[in-house]
């Protein structure tokens, strides 16, 4: 089996090291971009399985990357930057970002984060006898394909947001505790419950005109409801 490419992109060259020679132990094939231009060239050509994006690169920087990316929805990215700032998260994971990481990091961590990203984001590529769908009013989620519409139309998630969506779906006006939802939807401790918001206010806008609403339950949670319900 062709082993997972990363595509780590950094302009400090020990990072790219360190990372590398992690990545590798784990079993990864490594390319390394030390500039945005060649980060976006690289993805292109070499299609990588993720992205490990520093976020002060030159040329375009890993924010302006990240939102070329989540449109195209070509990769799966997780950010690595020295600002901790709860800000410089909420921006990246708006952006599109799959996860976050401040440096100094432990790589062994990284390592860990990167595996829990593929898991999700190639869950789409495993073989099925048939495929598994979810139906909500005039939404439909295709589990095996992993794509959303409304009526036909598409609605472009990242892995995240679908993860999200689906298990609200599976349990339709229930009040969902938030870290319920954050064990459920992406089985890991390594992101916040700030992670859960940021995702349920981008699902916000987009199911927009699609008859269903999140509402916030204040110190309970949230609950996925058709619109019109009392």
């Amino acid at each position: 089996m062709t082993a997972d490419l990363i595509l780590v992109a950094d302009d400090d060259e020990h990072t790219v090291e360190l990372v590398s020679l992690y990545l590798r132990r784990a079993g990864y094939a490594v390319e390394a971009a030390l500039d945005g231009e060649e980060t976006l060239q690289k993805v292109r050509d070499l299609r990588p399985a993720l992205v490990l994006l520093d976020v002060m690169m030159p040329g375009p920087d890993g924010f302006q990357i990240c939102r070329t990316l989540s449109r195209r929805r070509t990769v799966p990215v997780i950010l690595l930057t020295a600002r901790a700032s709860d800000l410089d998260k909420v921006v990246g994971l708006r952006l599109g970002a799959d996860d976050y990481v401040t440096k100094p990091f432990n790589p062994d961590e990284l390592v860990a984060r990167v595996e829990a990203v593929l898991r999700r984001t190639q869950a789409a590529a495993a073989p099925a006898a048939a495929p598994e769908r979810l139906a909500l009013g005039r939404l439909s989620l295709d589990l095996t394909a992993r794509t959303a519409q409304v009526d036909g139309r598409a609605i472009h998630l990242t892995p995240r947001e679908f993860d999200l969506l689906a298990v609200m779906v599976r349990f339709p006006d229930t009040v969902l505790d938030r870290e319920w939802l954050l064990d459920v939807a992406w089985g890991t401790a390594f992101y916040s419950l700030r992670t859960v918001d940021v995702h349920v206010g981008r699902l916000r806008e987009k199911l927009r005109g699609s008859g269903l609403r999140i509402e916030t339950v204040w110190g309970s949670g949230y609950r996925l409801r058709l619109e019109g319900e009392p």
